[in-house]
């Protein structure tokens, strides 16, 4: 039922919202060969991630389960162990659910907030989609803008409305390429705007940028994004 038992959690640990508990640690062993080595390291494994992914389990009961399993001899039936699972999967998704609703109310109200105040800075303007820019650096004012159907390259800085960095192409040193309408809708629209050599901050609100999705640990639901965009040249 191992494999069972840590596959079901595994799947589990996509919607953990908990938690994890944290037992007393085990007596310090002697790892002297390379079976013992192999075990801890798969145990270690295990641990970091039902400790990333903050699951909530009882470290005692999982480690007695491998053992007993290795054995023969488990204290719950297969029927059992899959409904004890079944019902934390449930349980999982609850937390998950309700975690992320408040999040999205809590990022939407503060998204709001900042939206409106950045609005009345001198320099920014909204458009009627919602989407703020401003200009840092205008070019020589001879290049092209771009169309949603052309392939952009930029350089680009994304923070949340706190400052905290979460994606940026300046800092990694290499600019990125992709096609404008196969961006987020900010980005579309506010391209647009630009011409070759400009650079634009954009304030996008959260229906103009993931929504209600969170596509990754560093951005919320309904997160506002803000982006330093350089738009360096339109690709044949």
């Amino acid at each position: 039922m191992t494999s069972k038992f840590i596959t079901g959690l595994a799947v589990a640990a996509l919607f953990a919202t908990g938690a994890c508990s944290q037992d007393k640690p085990v007596d310090k062993m002697d790892l002297k060969d390379a079976k013992q080595k192999t075990s801890y390291a798969i145990g270690m494994d295990i641990g970091s991630n039902f400790k990333r992914q903050e699951i909530d389990i009882d470290a005692k009961a999982l480690a007695a389960g491998i053992a007993d399993s290795l054995t023969g001899k488990t204290q719950l039936t297969e029927a059992e162990g899959k409904q004890a699972i079944t019902d934390f999967r449930t349980s999982m998704m609850a937390k998950m659910e309700s975690k992320q609703k408040a999040d999205t109310e809590k990022n939407a109200g503060a998204g709001d907030a900042f939206l409106a105040a950045n609005g009345k800075k001198e320099g920014v303007k909204t458009t009627a989609s919602g989407l703020q820019y401003k200009v840092i650096k205008s070019g020589d004012g001879k290049g092209a803008s771009p169309k949603a159907t052309d392939t952009v390259k930029v350089h680009y800085h994304g923070t949340l409305i706190d400052g905290s960095v979460f994606d940026s192409s300046v800092e990694r040193g290499e600019p990125i390429s992709f096609p404008l309408n196969g961006v987020i809708a900010g980005w579309t629209e506010g391209l647009q705007l630009m011409k070759v050599g400009d650079k634009f901050q954009f304030t996008i609100p959260g229906k103009l940028a993931y929504g209600p999705s969170s596509p990754s640990p560093k951005i919320g639901p309904n997160s506002t994004l803000i982006f330093d965009v350089e738009l360096l040249s339109i690709e044949k």
